[in-house]
């Protein structure tokens, strides 16, 4: 394949779907990879593609499936097309399988039955002073201690049983898994065993300087950085894991990664008590959660002092709602501790409210009041976090998707892999001062249009396609200023995860009020018994302080009883 050409995927209707979109993957990153990959890695590849195709299906379902052992008799695919042992010789005969793999005791309970299990330690479990119809997993308990080492299963076995492999190069398929994905999260089965057909992807430019790992010891870093997570999740000690963290040089998609792990480590090392470690680690740690984590030690560690500083300094830098929101609470507690003057709390304006008794129709709150809101001179529209985030996608589009390292794996994303990382934005900032700028010299309605058309149906993790139309799009162009969408955007670029979410669920066009004039209010509606959310709040807050119109429209059914 050459890395101009894009992969398709297979139609489900095709039984060896799953082995199509396998071969997807390892041609896909054996041609965009190849550098990163050593020659007998490369050969392995190939090796692939040259065995029978039974035996292709074959292994692909055994990587796909968890662990690396298998018993030869549970493997039963029919959609091969021919024998299991004879696609399973083909792999045995190009090295893929293990015939004769060591088994620990673990491995071995996990593959045979009880059933299987008993006579093999019958002797071992009476010698013990134990009956030998103990329940498999107490006979486990008793024997792990006397049985540590790895064994063929000839060694286990004195009787005849069904025959185990091992998968040979299951580290180059997470290899192979880990560049093609950008991460080790995301299983074989969300590729192999999906239709991706059904989405349209936008066509980002794969060229070399903008591949997350551009050597092969970033692909190494990353992995060590997983292996220190599932070590985390294990229960490690963390001051083992801590030594075996690696450092990350000139990479700041992996120095986000690593961000994360010591945001993890630092969460864990103060659980197992070990607060010097876990400050150590948040320190290191350029994660925005880290911060206020490491405020929070450091009252409890009652270095008031230290704490106090930080956090004026971090003060003066631009937060979300949310990191400000804690770190008020935590600066009121740090001054009375320090000698400190409490520092006032910021005023918001109030948000205004209004209330409707209407009679139920069967429909949802927000449909009902739209209905009875909107008229022809005044359209009310339920458009919840849509709207503003659809206009937000379709400004800066090319931004969202502009290839850099880090943002794309593969040419089936529906939008950055990083979009929701501390980065983002800076690394794509001169990008989106470009598109903010057609907001101040008038030339956004017209590009936001042309995508509108260009792109109709293509996957943006801002734009919703189904709720946008003709109508909703022209009323808003026409309704919301500039210089609102302006500041909208650049909130919502303070924190995509937490500030994509929150919008009122209605607006409401005036297109007929001169243009000098506020068009368009928006409308949270809240029906009985339903209250406020803090995103909720905070956004209502923000378009106080902007001068935006928005309120808040609690509903109740007439003769129900029932107040907001």
């Amino acid at each position: 394949m050459s890395m101009h050409l894009r992969p398709a995927t297979a139609d489900l209707e095709n039984p060896l779907y799953y082995l199509e979109n396998m071969e997807t993957v390892v041609a896909w990153v054996a041609d965009h990879h190849a550098d990163l990959l050593l020659e007998s890695e490369r050969a392995c590849l190939r090796g692939f593609f040259e065995l029978p195709r039974p035996s292709r299906a074959l292994l692909t379902r055994m990587v796909m499936r968890s662990g690396d052992l298998f018993r030869a008799d549970k493997l039963n695919y029919p959609e091969l097309g021919s024998p299991e042992a004879e696609a399973l010789d083909k792999l045995v005969g190009g090295g893929w399988l293990d015939v004769d793999p060591l088994l620990t005791l673990n491995e071995l309970f996990r593959l045979f039955s009880l059933t299987e299990l008993r006579p093999a330690f019958t002797l071992a479990l009476v010698q013990a002073g134990h009956a030998k119809n103990l329940p498999k997993a107490r006979m486990f308990e008793v024997l792990q201690d006397t049985f540590t080492g790895a064994r063929t299963l000839t060694d286990w076995f004195e009787q005849e049983v069904a025959s185990v492999v091992r998968v040979n190069q299951m580290e180059l398929f997470d290899r192979i898994r880990l560049m093609f994905f950008g991460n080790l999260r995301q299983s074989w089965s969300d590729f192999v065993l999906v239709e991706l057909g059904h989405h349209r992807y936008e066509q980002v430019a794969f060229v070399p300087e903008a591949r997350a790992f551009s050597q092969r010891n970033e692909v190494d870093t990353y992995l060590a950085m997983h292996h220190c997570r599932e070590w985390l999740d294990a229960g490690v000690p963390v001051a083992e894991v801590w030594a075996e963290i690696p450092v990350v040089m000139n990479n700041p998609w992996l120095a986000s990664r690593r961000d994360r792990l010591l945001l993890e480590l630092g969460r864990q090392a103060e659980r197992q008590g070990e607060q010097e470690l876990a400050l150590q680690a948040l320190t290191a740690s350029g994660h925005r959660e880290a911060r206020l984590k490491q405020l929070r030690l450091l009252e409890r560690m009652k270095r008031f002092e230290e704490a106090w500083a930080i956090a004026a300094q971090w003060g003066n830098e631009e937060l979300s709602d949310a990191e400000a929101q804690g770190l008020a609470r935590i600066v009121k507690r740090l001054a009375k501790k320090v000698g400190e003057p409490v520092p006032a709390a910021p005023e918001n304006p109030e948000h205004r409210e209004f209330t409707l008794s209407l009679s139920q129709t069967g429909g949802s709150v927000e449909a009902v009041v739209r209905d009875h809101l909107s008229t022809p001179e005044a359209p009310v529209f339920y458009v919840e976090n849509i709207l503003i985030n659809s206009l937000f996608g379709l400004l800066c589009w090319h931004t969202i998707f502009k290839a850099i390292p880090g943002a794309f794996f593969h040419p089936f994303h529906t939008g950055p892999a990083d979009l929701v990382r501390e980065d983002f934005v800076s690394r794509r900032q001169a990008a989106f001062d470009q598109c903010f700028a057609a907001l101040n010299d008038g030339t956004y309605r017209q590009k936001i249009l042309d995508t509108y058309a260009a792109k109709q149906g293509i996957t943006n993790p801002f734009v919703t396609w189904l709720a946008l139309n003709d109508e909703l799009l022209t009323l808003a162009l026409d309704c919301i200023p500039a210089a609102d969408l302006l500041v909208l955007f650049e909130r919502l670029l303070l924190n995509i995860r937490e500030h994509r979410s929150g919008f009122p669920d209605l607006i409401r066009f005036y297109p007929e009020i001169p243009e000098n004039k506020p068009r368009y209010e928006m409308i949270e509606v809240k029906g009985p018994g339903d209250r406020l959310q803090d995103h909720q709040v905070r956004w209502l807050h923000f378009f106080a302080h902007q001068g935006i119109a928005a309120s808040v429209c609690y509903l109740r059914w007439q003769n129900s009883g029932v107040t907001p």
